[in-house]
């Protein structure tokens, strides 16, 4: 019997195939950033061809979310699909969205499809992208350079922050405390003094 050694050579591949590469942040990305910061990131893309601000990146979050009032600007309320969804926030809090859309996101010249549940209602950022468009773009987010990079057949890109919108949006207020009241007597101290007959 003879035997023969076959060996199987795989490439790696996903769905748009990518080469392999290191995306690293160093504290030259970082000049420019006005310290002291704790900012989210915050950024602007074009969404429909249309220049949008205020993306706020959450990888935290497992789905993405565009305000109504946008899509209405954008003028695509009639693609929004009806199913409604019910999701709960970090605090357990409900919020009822008014259905999903599909949408072009062009991020440094990198166009996607991304599905967005529309939310009605009061937010400081336009749209959050979360962890679907996050690993779909194979994004690598710093908050602590301000800057997201992600790799593209040609080399790496990056996208800056808008660091003076994100401290406009999540500006912390300082409380000013109400002026204490005196404490109330106590009713022996209400009583000296009085004499009692």
């Amino acid at each position: 019997m003879k035997k023969t050694k076959v060996t199987i050579t795989r490439e790696k591949r996903t769905r748009d195939y990518i080469p392999e590469g290191f995306i690293s942040f160093s504290d030259e990305d970082a000049e420019g950033i006005i310290q002291p910061y704790n900012d989210a990131l915050v950024i602007s893309v074009l969404i429909n061809k249309s220049h949008v601000k205020r993306i706020l990146i959450d990888p935290g979050s497992s789905a993405n979310f565009i305000r109504w009032k946008v899509v209405d600007q954008l003028g695509l309320l009639e693609q929004i699909l009806p199913p409604a969804r019910v999701l709960n926030g970090f605090n357990m809090a409900c919020e009822t969205t008014k259905g999903e859309i599909t949408l072009l996101v062009n991020t440094a010249g990198i166009v996607q499809h991304t599905n967005f549940y529309v939310i009605d209602g009061e937010m400081r950022y336009k749209a959050l992208f979360g962890r679907p468009w996050v690993h779909n773009m194979r994004a690598v987010p710093s908050t602590l350079n301000q800057m997201l990079k992600f790799l593209t057949l040609e080399r790496i890109k990056s996208v800056c922050e808008e660091q003076p919108v994100a401290k406009e949006m999540f500006a912390v207020e300082e409380a000013t405390p109400a002026p204490k009241s005196p404490a109330p007597k106590d009713a022996k101290d209400l009583n000296k003094g009085k004499s009692t007959k």
